[in-house]
């Protein structure tokens, strides 16, 4: 809901909603203003006209027939929305429906208790004038105005209401599938992200903003695929052209350290074939880093026991941890989800972990591997108590060749750890590189 909210779409058909509702408020307001101006130019009118026919009911020296009109047009207002009130000068009521009118003449607005009635009656408009030497008083109530006004006033409030449900209704229809497409988007990327180059973003018949986007960063990736696929492919036959010859010099320096009568001859030549094993190693490592890279191992994914490989791992290298004098503890909890993986670069990534461990400490390290379950994930940790990696050589130490001054005199192609960050990120893990105070910890994990 979080997410749906923060959407742009839903963000802008709540802009939209909020203007119109505005832009309805003041035209509401100015309408009701209008109407509030016509209803008391009406009122007005209506008493006059009132208070005229009243008045013309007088007759010569005779106000019998003034005060039988005052007295039937009483009579039609039993409710008391109009008021008819006649009074001689000193206050004695001739005719009318109420007790007492305010002092004075003309135009005025008065509230009900000043003309004898309740409070909830509200307000009057009143007109009082001299007729023959009496007072005329002659009004209506702000009810039925005021009735009109707040209809109007509370048929915008349901205007706005439905307005602003249409508006959120809208809005969440608008974000939900904007936030459908935006999410394919970014699935895509996620996956060519994962080094997916085939991975495409599905494209409707809409034919809009959001599709001209999208055919553009296909396009995009379309070029960034093919640059890709070129730069290992060039690579691989760089490897594959220098691999040939590396291996037949081998052979022909060791056939010819099996000939030779001169020790110092067969130390010479043993020493440019244990040269080449190492240049044909790291080709090795290059060319499996690039296959792994290319995606091309993640078709034999399957469940993987991970207890099952570090029991392999505990078998390999526990005894010669022993005879480099150091200590190798492998442990995992038990009942570990399997691992959706290659089983063959799962132990190779652990093996990597810990021979980096075995050949950059000294004598007397403890060094543990160790597997447990986390709230979200598979945590796979390789710590040891050795020297550990320097805080601004672990961003460093995932690329290809590089070496770091304390391991320069160690042997090592600098591929190991480049090997496991490419087989961590095929299966879709992270690696985080700490301080084990002392020593180095290598954490792994592996989402569920």
């Amino acid at each position: 809901m979080h997410s749906l909210l923060r959407s742009t779409p839903f963000r802008v058909a709540v802009i939209v909603g909020a203007t119109v509702l505005v832009s309805l408020v003041i035209a509401g307001l100015v309408a009701v203003q209008l109407i509030q101006t016509e209803l008391a130019q009406r009122m007005d009118r209506a008493i006059a006209d009132d208070f005229k026919v009243i008045a013309e009911a007088y007759g010569e020296g005779d106000t019998v027939d003034m005060i039988d009109s005052v007295t039937s047009h009483a009579a039609a207002a039993p409710n008391r929305d109009w008021i008819f009130v006649l009074m001689q000068p000193d206050g004695t009521m001739l005719a009318g429906n109420v007790t007492r009118v305010p002092a004075g003449g003309g135009w005025m607005t008065v509230p009900a208790a000043e003309l004898g009635l309740a409070e909830s009656a509200g307000r009057y408009r009143l007109r009082i004038g001299d007729v023959a030497g009496n007072r005329l008083a002659v009004g209506q109530s702000f009810a039925e105005s005021g009735d009109i006004v707040r209809l109007a006033l509370g048929s915008i409030a349901w205007a706005g209401a439905v307005i602003m449900v249409l508006v959120a209704a809208m809005g969440t229809l608008i974000a939900l599938r904007g936030r459908r497409r935006i999410s394919n988007i970014a699935e895509t990327m996620e996956r060519v992200g994962r080094g997916e180059l085939s991975a495409r973003i599905n494209v409707g018949p809409r034919a809009d903003d959001i599709d001209l986007l999208s055919r553009q960063v296909n396009a995009a990736l379309d070029r960034l695929s093919a640059l890709v696929e070129g730069m290992r492919q060039v690579s691989v036959n760089i490897a594959h052209d220098l691999k040939t010859p590396l291996n037949r010099l081998a052979i022909s320096i060791e056939t010819a350290s099996a000939a030779a009568g001169g020790e110092p001859l067969v130390g010479l030549l043993g020493q440019a074939t244990s040269e080449i094993a190492q240049i044909n190693a790291t080709f090795d490592a290059l060319l499996r880093i690039a296959q792994i890279e290319a995606g091309a191992r993640r078709g034999r994914f399957v469940p993987t026991d991970i207890a099952s490989v570090l029991a392999r791992i505990a078998d390999a290298y526990v005894d010669v941890a022993e005879e480099q004098r150091q200590t190798l503890v492998v442990q995992w909890d038990e009942g570990l989800p399997p691992i959706e993986g290659d089983a063959e670069l799962l132990t190779q990534l652990c093996a990597n972990l810990v021979e980096n461990a075995l050949r950059h400490t000294p004598p007397g390290t403890q060094i543990s591997l160790t597997a447990r379950n986390a709230d979200d994930a598979l945590v796979l940790v390789c710590a040891d108590n050795g020297p550990g990696i320097a805080e601004s050589e672990r961003s460093r130490v995932f690329e290809r060749l590089y070496r770091g001054d304390k391991s320069r005199s160690t042997p090592g192609s600098g591929l190991g750890l480049s090997l496991v960050k490419a087989i961590v990120e095929l299966h879709g893990a992270t690696i985080v590189l700490e301080d084990n105070a002392p020593g180095l910890r290598v954490a792994v994990r592996f989402p569920r």
